[in-house]
């Protein structure tokens, strides 16, 4: 019964983060930064619950799969299809720039490779979501692949909350500041933060931007598995295998269900939708915290700080680019 103990420890730690969230300044950061951020304060002045590490690990490693799954019916492929394909060509350019700048910046730094790659993937991609999904894949370290999340989310916040104090000096439409958020923000959070003052127009179009560079993640997971096994062939673990991310067929089927069955086939009220999407990110939420209890501190200042730069860089870099593109 212990794995259920560490469960229900980092919903716990969870529902602290909701609260949090809930205060002046961390209302801007989020249930899931904030939950990370006592996670990894827990571990540090408390050390890593030992007798809990089974439900805990399956929080951080089953719950983080589920919550993906359930993460697919954001998605509206038929949407974006059908009035984002102008805006899909776009989110390429810019999920190909995020990786490639921030890989190569941190290769100038001498920063941590893993760390870099996960936070160009979250800045192209979609956040954390992205981060928690390429992972696994490039056999990412739980620590890591925290620290990641924690530095996509505050990063993300500080550059939404800087859209939405440029945005009464800005010379663009209310689409065209839509169309910006939604191309070079991280998250689909941050998105709806930084679009909403512009207006429903803005964020409509923010959000099918976004939705675009969430569609690309698919096929990127599954690029990156070629990569890794192409990487394996002829090297001392050529006999290892990638392990396939079954959790992004469950993405894709409910991606399907979300665009094509709910609404047009079966009727699904907008209360349940709510409650399914409260429930991806409260299971999302437990997960990092799991992984947050891995995080040292002592190691953030040699891991962390130089992929931060480098990501931090490219952030800004994307933000004036495509506000020049809009």
């Amino acid at each position: 019964m212990k794995w259920i103990g560490g469960i229900g420890f980092t919903f716990f730690i969870a529902l602290l983060g909701f609260l949090l969230a809930k205060t002046p300044g961390f209302d801007h950061v989020g249930q899931l930064a904030s939950a990370i951020v006592i996670a990894v304060l827990y571990r540090q002045f408390f050390g890593y619950p030992e007798i809990l590490r089974s439900g805990i690990a399956f929080s951080s490693k089953k719950l983080l799969r589920f919550a993906i799954i359930l993460y697919g019916l954001k998605l509206n492929i038929g949407t974006v299809l059908q009035d984002g394909l102008g805006l899909l060509a776009r989110d390429i350019g810019v999920l190909v720039f995020a990786i490639i700048v921030t890989v190569w910046l941190a290769k100038l730094l001498k920063a941590d490779k893993n760390i870099s790659l996960l936070l160009g993937v979250g800045t192209g991609v979609c956040g954390a979501a992205a981060i928690a999904a390429v992972a696994p894949i490039v056999r990412s370290k739980d620590e890591d692949t925290a620290l990641s999340v924690g530095i996509i989310a505050l990063v993300g916040t500080v550059f939404a909350i800087t859209y939405t104090i440029l945005r009464p000096f800005l010379p663009l439409s209310d689409e065209e500041y839509g169309i910006w958020t939604g191309t070079s923000l991280h998250e689909i959070a941050h998105v709806a933060l930084a679009a909403a003052p512009g207006g429903q127009e803005a964020l409509a179009m923010g959000l099918l931007a976004k939705l675009g560079r969430v569609f690309l993640l698919v096929p990127l997971c599954f690029l990156f598995m070629y990569i890794m096994k192409k990487k394996a062939t002829g090297e001392e673990n050529a006999d290892a295998k990638i392990e396939f991310p079954w959790f992004l067929i469950g993405f894709i089927l409910m991606s399907l269900v979300g665009s094509f069955v709910i609404g047009s086939i079966i009727p699904v009220s907008g209360e349940i939708l709510d409650g399914i999407s409260s429930l991806t990110t409260w299971l999302l939420t437990a997960a990092m915290v799991g992984l947050g209890l891995n995080v040292n501190l002592r190691d953030l200042r040699t891991k962390a700080l130089k992929p931060l730069i480098a990501m931090g860089i490219t952030s800004i870099f994307l933000s004036i680019l495509t506000y020049f593109i809009v």
